[in-house]
């Protein structure tokens, strides 16, 4: 999901404008507006491009723009780097969806018969150690339709719920 294998948004050479005009319509005007911008190369290296000053990060990692809050982003550096995550609570904005991802599997790279594949519309999520005890309301696969909350990648340490906006 964070870093996507697309070299389509992916690019060395961005400049905050670019990925500004990328973004639109990723989070609120008001959070993006102030956001610390990264840039991610093909090869997955990140660079900041703007300091920001709202505690918010956005990115366009492939083909899945997102905005998260500091919270969120160490929750997804965990996950990336395949390590426990913090005992936070964080929040991650996604309202232009995302090209797919495993239901139940955080390192899926494709979708195969048996990972529940799931291309999600424009969404939010709550993400962190400290949003486990209000996973259990909710179902543990996507609703028919995908027009319900859920818990992505249930019964791993990165089980989180996604909120669809639609």
């Amino acid at each position: 999901m964070l870093i996507a294998s697309s070299g389509i948004a992916q690019t060395d050479d961005a400049s905050p404008e670019d990925l500004m005009q990328r973004l639109n319509g990723v989070a609120p005007a008001a959070v993006l507006e102030n956001a610390t911008l990264l840039n991610v190369s093909a090869e997955g290296e990140m660079t900041t491009l703007r300091q920001g000053s709202n505690g918010w990060t956005c990115m366009y990692p492939g083909t899945d723009p997102m905005c998260a809050d500091e919270a969120a982003m160490s929750f997804l550096q965990a996950w990336m780097n395949k390590e426990d995550p913090p005992q936070t609570l964080g929040f991650v904005y996604m309202l232009l969806g995302d090209e797919g991802a495993s239901n139940i599997d955080p390192y899926a790279e494709g979708e195969t018969g048996d990972n529940e594949w799931i291309a999600a519309g424009p969404h939010v999520m709550i993400v962190g150690s400290e949003a486990k005890p209000m996973l259990d309301a909710y179902p543990q696969k996507v609703p028919s339709g995908a027009n319900e909350p859920w818990v992505m990648w249930p019964g791993t340490p990165y089980a989180h719920l996604m909120i669809p906006m639609e």
